[in-house]
């Protein structure tokens, strides 16, 4: 299986490499407030906007994936946690949280 991956990954390498030896004929870039930059090779414009797309995308998806991994926190220390509790003997009473005696107030 690992062969395959690494064929697929020289196959895919080689392809990207042909591109780019294709597309190195120079292009005005124009910005904002009329500025150009002349001469850029294309290869390079494509790959800056590439990189500045992946960038975009990992700062879009970052926020749900942070969310995730609390919530898998979360939910492996109520695991550990009735795991304890189920773990006790059975004459043995459980430890009463305080928030069931005095509830906390809502802020």
């Amino acid at each position: 299986m690992r062969f395959v991956i690494w064929a697929v990954r020289l196959v895919v390498f080689v392809l990207v490499l042909l591109f780019a030896l294709k597309n190195t004929e120079p292009v005005d870039v124009g910005l904002y407030a009329d500025h150009v930059i002349r001469a850029v090779p294309l290869i390079v414009v494509m790959l800056v906007a590439f990189a500045a797309g992946a960038v975009f995308a990992v700062l879009v998806v970052m926020p749900a994936s942070m969310r995730r991994r609390r919530e898998v926190a979360r939910l492996r220390r109520e695991v550990v946690r009735l795991q304890e509790a189920s773990a006790r003997r059975p004459g043995e009473e459980a430890p009463v949280a305080p928030e069931a005696i005095a509830p906390l107030a809502p802020l």
